[in-house]
């Protein structure tokens, strides 16, 4: 059961220093149990209360951060069952596929396109949010090369793709620092990936056939001590992907369900071959309840109505 702001407020140092960013400790111990703060803006809390309040104050859906600085990617915290609820307190990211199969030019454009097109819509920049790397080739160095071209374009928030450890861990070399989610964990190569998670110190998705065996899963991880993960229920095709959202929202935020309290990430760029369907599809998933969904390729059709239905939440 979630902690009450009093009950927060309580085990806080009650310096009223303000290192956190907020006025005094009780503004603080209420805005974390909305949801709206982060244990870690208080520098000043106890190990032993930290670990206490971090597990008793996350939220339902924990937040996780892909990438680092003022322009990393922040997913997940939500509360509400329905997201019409709340304005969102961090919108899903949208992001672009580049393989290391594809030619130059085309990743190049693609690249661009993702740092260029941005909208300016009542003092708001609509954009979209990172790039997912995928190593079809099975090559390390080709993944590798691939992620120092992305990094070299300007482009930090990543998700490097693969399921092989091996190319995986060359593609982390080349990201040092950038904090790039994983993807993906399965019940094959969990401990490899746990072991890259924590090594980088970046977050980890995980993917399987269903719900329960992606409970079983996290849980695995949670005992490794990996926290910030990123769920895909592994369905490409629409209405089990759609009733796999809705689940996973449902165990978190009414059941309680810890081993499903993470955010989303979903792939509409390999659920079609029509742009104009891929666009629905996306549509489909930001209200109910991606928290990272991956678009084969942007422009301005697209991504303008699905950043506008973003920010309209």
């Amino acid at each position: 059961m979630p902690l009450s702001g009093i009950d927060i407020f309580k085990k806080l140092p009650k310096t009223n220093c303000q290192d956190c960013g907020v006025p005094t400790c009780m503004a603080f111990a209420m805005k974390l149990a909305a949801g709206q703060a982060e244990l870690s803006a208080c520098p000043h809390i106890d190990d032993a209360v930290r670990d206490e309040l971090d597990a008793a104050s996350a939220p339902p859906i924990r937040c996780v951060t892909i990438g680092t600085g003022d322009d990393a990617l922040k997913v997940g915290g939500e509360t509400v069952m329905f997201r019409h609820e709340k304005t969102f307190v961090n919108p899903p990211g949208l992001g672009v596929l580049v393989t290391d199969a594809m030619a130059d030019d085309e990743i190049d454009g693609k690249l661009q396109r993702l740092k260029t097109i941005v909208y300016e819509r009542v003092g708001m920049h609509l954009k979209a949010d990172l790039a997912a790397l995928k190593d079809t080739s099975g090559d390390a160095s080709s993944f590798s090369a691939l992620v120092e071209r992305v990094k070299q374009a300007g482009i930090t928030n990543m998700i490097l793709m693969s399921d092989d450890a091996a190319v995986m861990a060359e593609g982390l070399k080349a990201a040092p620092g950038l904090r790039p989610l994983i993807y993906a964990a399965s019940a094959d190569n969990l401990q490899a990936m746990a072991d890259l998670a924590k090594e980088h110190e970046c977050p980890l998705a995980v993917r399987a056939d269903g719900l329960d065996d992606l409970a079983e899963l996290t849980k695995q991880l949670a005992d490794m001590k990996i926290n910030d993960i990123v769920l895909d229920s592994g369905t490409r095709e629409l209405q089990q992907a759609f009733e796999d959202q809705m689940n996973i929202r449902r165990a978190a935020l009414k059941a309680n369900c810890r081993e499903l309290g993470y955010p989303t990430i979903v792939f509409p760029c390999e659920m079609t071959d029509d742009v104009t369907q891929e666009a629905l599809l996306a549509a489909t998933f930001i209200p109910k309840y991606a928290g990272i969904i991956i678009m084969s390729d942007l422009n301005g059709a697209n991504l303008f109505p699905l950043t506008v239905q973003r920010m309209n939440i």
